[in-house]
């Protein structure tokens, strides 16, 4: 390892390691192939799941070819905010715009408009051509708006929804995902990497060597994704790239900021570096090791959209952590010290090792108080997680967008002047023999609105049913629910029904969502407690540090639940959000345990365990902080995108990492190894035996 070291950091070897990254890194975007992800994320639901079952019947069928947009016409409120009745002249425009959607339809008579009892909306359902749609989502969902919007009288309004609408809001929200945020991403990196180190060239060097780690990290998965089976798509990338720039920053931050410290000491920049990367490398390797594994555990998940996640970011991190490890060093050593200007680190082998700013002054204040610090960070994060009280899971269809998209605005008028189920149809897959029992006991089942029986195939009868609530809604999974129980309690032929559609499928994303999260949380804190067990050959370390870790997630979570219910109208969490939240939490907050208490426990050898987390804390504080708050502002940039998901991601990971490195790091912990002293290592003794 050693000879690597000096390789990376030798005078001449680093110009060669550097030119052969820059043509190692050209020939793999060069000849790696590549894939096209999709534009939109897909359910991903395990083949034994009642939804994925009846997708697959239904391929047999000759409707399967087919699916709809829906579009619906209403008058804008009044002044007072109520909606105006649709007058003759309305609904003979939406007769005759109809008749328009006829032509684009693969059954004219199908889109004859339905108008609402209150008089308020009308409604027509346009069957479309499956491959049609899949081919151009966006450009189908284009000529319908069209053809339902032209020589409308004023005042009248048409929107699409329907699978069509919500697929093509989808499309668009995720539209040139990965440039808005790279380029959001890269800009808020910039900034804080200038601020950080106080030099208008510095920055340049980690942010290209950040930005080429990125880029070949998204070569490189799209070039893997199809052999290993893995299905990428936009939310899948973006997060990704989030996450490479975040993680290989800090670990640019943490090799900086060792580098400029023993450039202080050592007259030799080579020799500095070399240094630098012996102490550093170990814990950035480590910080990442944990990171990836982590990542990696979701490959054991029931839902494929968590193995993309899992298998793209784990190969971004460890991209990453090879960058970070390997080209960076050489770059810097090339450029010299001069790249730090105009604060240039001079040789001065009298410049003290100990920082006496206000670093030390805080941990030396920690020392003294470690009980009262522990006590009243637990109460203040103890306050926060109870904000988690009334949470929920899951939200509808029309709550996953920002931005009130069209499709969002036509769910509401159906709600209000149709039945609220009409735009999402559930799908009952019944043996031939028992469809008229299927049929009667759909029937008899609380919150079935209608029921109409459809063609069949291969020994099934397909049941179409319409249910009175929201698309998404608890009380629209409770009533699927209710189906599938009177089904198997039927007995008999019946018994074989299957319940599928765009809710059932939500419902089983729900519950497969649940699973992984059950089985992925306990093996994230087994791979983080065996990572710092080893790493820092101590048995209580690692249990206070994950109970501080825990304690920032949880803290977190209900905090941003407060600011989701009260300023965002999140009413609940999405499926996916708590999963990702604790992995990244957990994961990043390892991050900076480490890099703190792997310094402290190389300061324990020489000063003691008291001195040494003084000396730790004095050390990298400051970088730890500035990692910490970068980290924060490029999960914030997950926001850019209109989703819910994300944006609820990049809050939680925001005031987690804030939280951590603000709180946790720089109190909680110092005052656990002052409290806990030698006993923090046990069952080594760094302060005395090495």
């Amino acid at each position: 390892m050693l000879g690597i070291v000096r390789i990376i950091t030798g005078r001449r070897t680093a110009w060669v390691v550097l030119v052969g990254a820059v043509i190692a890194v050209g020939l793999l975007f060069a000849l790696l192939p590549k894939s096209a992800g999709n534009d939109f994320p897909t359910s991903g639901l395990p083949t034994s799941s009642q939804a994925a079952r009846v997708d697959a019947l239904l391929a047999d069928f000759p409707s399967a070819k087919q699916t709809s947009a829906i579009v619906v016409w209403n008058r804008g409120g009044d002044t007072t905010g109520a909606e105006s009745a649709l007058t003759e002249t309305d609904k003979a425009a939406i007769t005759a715009q109809a008749a328009e959607l006829g032509a684009l339809s693969t059954a004219p008579r199908a889109t004859t408009p339905r108008f609402s009892d209150d008089g308020l909306a009308a409604i027509s359902v346009v069957p479309l051509e499956a491959a049609a749609v899949s081919a151009d989502v966006k450009g189908t969902a284009a000529d319908i708006r069209s053809a339902a919007s032209s020589d409308l009288p004023s005042g009248l309004s048409s929107y699409v929804t329907g699978p069509v609408g919500f697929q093509a809001d989808i499309s668009n929200a995720f539209a040139g995902a990965d440039f808005r945020l790279l380029l959001v991403t890269v800009i808020v990196v910039a900034a804080l990497l200038i601020i950080t180190y106080r030099s208008p060239v510095l920055w340049i060097v980690p942010l290209v060597v950040v930005g080429l780690a990125d880029g070949l990290a998204g070569v490189v998965v799209s070039a893997l994704a199809g052999p290993f089976g893995i299905t990428l798509d936009a939310s899948v990338s973006g997060i990704q790239s989030v996450l490479v720039f975040g993680a290989g920053t800090n670990y640019a931050l943490l090799l900086v900021a060792r580098y400029r410290e023993e450039l202080l000491h050592t007259e030799s920049r080579n020799e500095a570096m070399r240094i630098a990367v012996r102490s550093a490398g170990p814990a950035i390797a480590a910080s990442g090791g944990t990171v990836a594994l982590s990542l990696l555990t979701l490959l054991f998940a029931e839902l494929s959209g968590n193995r993309a996640l899992g298998f793209a970011c784990a190969i971004g991190v460890v991209i990453a952590i090879l960058f970070a490890l390997i080209v960076l060093p050489a770059a810097l050593v090339v450029c010299g010290r001069g790249l730090f200007w105009p604060f240039v680190p001079r040789y001065d082998p009298a410049s003290p090792r100990v920082h006496t700013g206000f670093w030390s002054r805080l941990g030396r204040g920690v020392a003294r108080r470690p009980v009262a610090i522990i006590v009243a960070s637990a109460l203040g994060l103890g306050a926060l997680s109870l904000g988690l009280v009334g949470a929920s899971v899951g939200l509808s269809q029309a709550d996953q967008l920002l931005g009130n998209p069209e499709s969002v605005q036509a769910q509401a008028i159906v709600d209000a002047s149709f039945s609220s189920g009409l735009t999402s149809q559930t799908i009952v897959l019944a043996p031939d023999a028992s469809a008229t029992e299927a049929a009667s006991l759909a029937t008899t089942t609380a919150g079935v609105a209608t029921v109409q029986p459809g063609e069949s195939a291969n020994g099934r009868t397909r049941l179409n049913l319409s249910l009175s609530s929201e698309p998404g809604s608890e009380t629209t999974f409770a009533t699927i629910t209710a189906l599938r129980t009177a089904y198997a309690d039927a007995g008999g032929a019946v018994a074989d029904s299957l319940v599928g559609g765009t809710d059932a499928t939500a419902l089983d994303t729900r519950t497969s969502s649940q699973r992984d999260q059950d089985l992925i949380l306990p093996m994230i804190l087994a791979i983080v407690f065996g990572i710092l067990a080893l790493l820092l050959r101590s048995l209580v370390a690692p249990v206070l540090l994950i109970l501080s870790v825990l304690a920032t997630f949880f803290a977190s979570l209900g905090a941003s639940n407060l600011i989701f219910q009260n300023l965002l109208g999140f009413p609940a969490f999405n499926t996916n959000v708590v999963l990702f939240a604790f992995l990244f939490l957990v994961a990043l907050g390892v991050d900076y345990n480490i890099f703190l208490t792997t310094r402290a426990r190389e300061e324990a050898r020489l000063h003691g365990t008291r001195e040494g987390m003084v000396r730790a804390l004095s050390s990298t504080g400051a970088v730890i902080t500035s990692a910490g708050i970068l980290i924060a502002a490029v999960f914030v940039v997950l926001g850019v995108l209109p989703v819910v998901a994300l944006a609820q991601i990049g809050v939680i990971v925001c005031l987690g990492v804030l939280l951590d490195t603000l709180l946790v790091r720089t109190l909680v912990v110092p005052a656990l190894v002052f409290l806990t002293g030698d006993r923090f290592w046990w069952p080594s003794h760094p302060a005395l035996r090495e």
